[in-house]
């Protein structure tokens, strides 16, 4: 779990240290603007971002009751996040498996790709897709959603 909040935690400290040295040079505005835009990367890159992570099991169980895709993800990957900022609110209707925090949803991924964790995978009724378009994700959802 610690792993997902590395990227993020190094930005913060990153823009801490560079805001600081701009600070005491006498540019605290510059150094409130860095610090802002570090903790907006650092948000960004978190895990905080995503929807609430559903475990591999209880996610496969949902999407054979309700036919919902699933995203396998992870922090700090720069194709799930543009995948979640893509979808917007109907991010919601997925169930999301963090990787670095479900040792069985990693599972899943790797076997879907020849022993890789490449993120983010999709599964829908049965089939992964590995990093796909965020248009064709909503086009899989239902319009009643």
């Amino acid at each position: 779990m610690m792993r997902a909040w590395l990227l993020p935690l190094s930005f913060v400290l990153c823009g801490s240290l560079v805001a600081a040295g701009m600070f005491s040079d006498g540019n605290p505005l510059g150094a409130s603007a860095l610090l802002l835009l570090f903790v907006v990367l650092a948000a960004a890159h978190s895990p905080l971002v995503f929807p609430r992570p559903t475990g591999a099991l209880e996610a496969q169980r949902l999407s054979e009751a309700d036919g919902r895709p699933i995203v396998y993800w992870r922090a700090g990957c720069k194709f799930c996040l543009r995948l979640r900022l893509r979808l917007g609110r109907r991010a919601g209707q997925l169930y999301w498996v963090d990787i670095w925090r479900d040792p069985a949803g990693a599972a899943v991924v790797r076997a879907a790709n020849d022993g890789n964790e490449t993120v983010p995978t999709v599964f829908v009724a049965g089939s992964a897709f590995v990093n796909p378009d965020p248009a064709w994700v909503r086009e899989q959802l239902s319009p009643s959603e």
